[in-house]
C-alpha cells in the first residue's frame, strides 16, 4: 500500500517511520500546520530585534558585547525549533506513554529549585543556575507536563470507548496530579506561573467534557484559596506591592509602580508607527526595567508603534486560531485536551504579559511567548508547537 493510504495506515510518530516521509506525497511536511509554524518563527525573529534593541547599549548586562543577547536569543530559538522537530518526530502518542517519566522529572526539577541549587531572580526563587551564563526555569516545563498528564488521565477511558466523558473519580485524580507541582511552584514563590497553571487546568477540564460543576467548583475554590494566600502571608512583600500598585498606579510611582508607569510612557510615545527601530528614547535611555524579558512589548510599542504591536498580537492570534482548529478537528479526546491546554496557556500568558505593560493587568513576571528573551520559556513554547503539529499530522487524512 503506497501514497496516502500507506501514510494513513502506518501512521506517524509511534512507529517512527523516519524522515523519508518528508519527501513522500502527503508527507509530514505537507501535513504540517504552516500558519502556526510561520507565525511562531516570525514572532521569534521579531523578538530577536526587540531584544537586541533593548540590550545593545546595556553594558552592565551584555558583558560589553552588544550582540550578546541577540545571539543567545537566536540560539534559543534554534534549539527550540529543534525541540519542536523532535517532538513532531516522536509524536504526541509516543509521548503519551512517557508521561509518567516526564511528570516525575519535572516535579524533581522544581523540587531542586527549593534546595541550595536553586537561585533567586527578580524576587522569585525559581531558577537553577547551570553555569556559563545559562540557567533553567523548571516551572516552564511543568506547564507542559500538567497538560500531558491530565490529558492522559481524562482521556484514557473515553478514547478506549468505556466512557462518554471523564467520571468524577478520574477528574479528581487529574486535579491531584496538577496540584502537586502547583503547590511547589507557589512555594518558590512564582505566582505568575501558578496563575497560568490554574488557567491550563480550567481549559483542560472544559475540553475534556467533565461536568461543569468541577469548573464552577474550582473557580470558587480558587477565589477562596487566593484570599487565604493573601491573609496567611504566603506571598512575598514584593508580590503584594505589585498588586497594590496595579490597584493604585499612583501609590508609589518611583518605587513599585515605576515599571508599569515607564512601560505605559514607552508604549504611549510610540503613536501609530513608532519612533523607529533602535530609536526609542525610553528604550535607549534604559528607563524600562527587564525590557528584554517581561517588558519586551514596550520596545515594540515605542519603536514600532501601534502597527508593530498590533502585528505581534495578530501573529499570536494566528497561533491561537490554528491551535483551536487543531483541537476541534482531532478525532481523539487526548489530542483535543492537549491542544486546548496549550491554547489556554498561550492565550492567558500573552494577555497577561501585554496587559501588564498596558497597566490593565498586575505585574507577574510572565514572558511574552516566542518574543521575550529566555531559554526555558522559548524551549517550552516550541515544544508546545511541536505537540500541536503532531496532533495535526496524526489525524485521519479526511479530517
Amino acid at each position: 500500500m503506497t501514497g496516502v493510504n500507506s501514510f494513513q495506515v502506518s501512521g506517524y510518530g509511534p512507529e517512527r517511520a523516519g524522515w523519508t516521509r518528508l519527501l513522500a506525497r502527503d508527507s509530514l511536511a505537507r501535513r504540517l500546520d504552516w500558519p502556526i509554524l510561520l507565525a511562531a518563527i516570525a514572532l521569534s525573529l521579531i523578538g530577536s530585534l526587540l531584544v537586541f534593541s533593548a540590550t545593545r547599549n546595556r553594558t552592565e548586562i551584555n558583558q560589553g558585547d552588544q550582540y550578546y543577547f541577540l545571539i543567545r536569543h537566536l540560539m534559543n530559538t534554534g534549539i527550540g525549533f529543534a525541540l519542536m522537530l523532535g517532538t513532531v518526530w516522536l509524536g504526541h502518542r509516543t509521548l503519551r506513554t512517557a508521561v509518567p517519566v516526564l511528570y516525575g522529572a519535572s516535579v524533581f526539577l522544581i523540587l531542586l529549585v527549593l534546595t541550595p541549587l536553586g537561585s533567586t531572580v527578580n524576587g522569585a526563587h525559581s531558577w537553577i543556575v547551570l553555569g556559563g551564563g545559562f540557567s533553567l526555569q523548571p516551572s516552564e516545563f511543568v506547564k507542559i507536563t500538567i497538560i500531558l498528564g491530565m490529558a492522559v488521565l481524562l482521556a484514557a477511558r473515553v478514547d478506549a470507548g468505556d466512557k462518554p466523558y471523564p467520571d468524577h473519580r478520574t477528574v479528581l485524580q487529574a486535579l491531584g496530579l496538577a496540584a502537586v507541582p502547583m503547590v511547589v511552584v507557589l512555594l518558590m514563590p512564582d505566582l505568575g506561573s501558578v496563575m497560568v497553571m490554574v488557567i491550563i487546568v480550567l481549559g483542560v477540564l472544559l475540553a475534556s467534557g467533565a461536568s461543569n460543576r468541577w469548573v464552577f467548583g474550582l473557580l470558587g475554590t480558587g477565589t477562596l484559596g487566593a484570599l487565604a494566600i493573601w491573609q496567611l502571608g504566603v506571598l512575598d512583600e514584593y508580590q503584594i506591592n505589585r498588586f497594590a500598585a496595579f490597584a493604585n498606579p499612583e501609590l508609589d510611582p518611583a518605587g513599585v509602580g515605576y515599571n508599569t508607569n515607564q512601560a505605559r510612557i514607552a508604549i504611549g510615545s510610540g503613536g501609530l508607527t513608532g519612533s523607529g527601530l533602535f530609536h526609542g528614547s525610553q528604550t535607549t535611555g534604559q528607563f524600562v526595567p527587564e525590557q528584554q524579558t517581561d517588558f519586551v512589548f514596550t520596545v515594540a510599542g515605542e519603536e514600532l508603534g501601534f502597527v508593530g504591536g498590533g502585528l505581534i498580537i495578530v501573529l499570536l492570534g494566528v497561533v491561537l486560531w490554528r491551535a483551536c482548529r487543531i483541537a476541534r478537528e482531532t478525532t481523539e479526546l487526548y489530542g483535543t485536551i492537549v491542544a486546548a491546554g496549550i491554547v489556554a496557556w498561550l492565550a492567558f500568558q500573552s494577555f497577561e504579559n501585554i496587559g501588564m505593560t498596558l497597566g490593565i493587568m498586575p505585574v507577574t513576571g510572565l514572558p511574552l511567548p516566542f518574543v521575550s528573551y529566555g531559554g526555558s520559556s522559548m524551549f517550552a513554547v516550541w515544544v508546545a508547537v511541536g505537540l500541536l503539529q503532531s496532533i495535526r499530522v496524526q489525524r485521519p487524512l479526511s479530517a
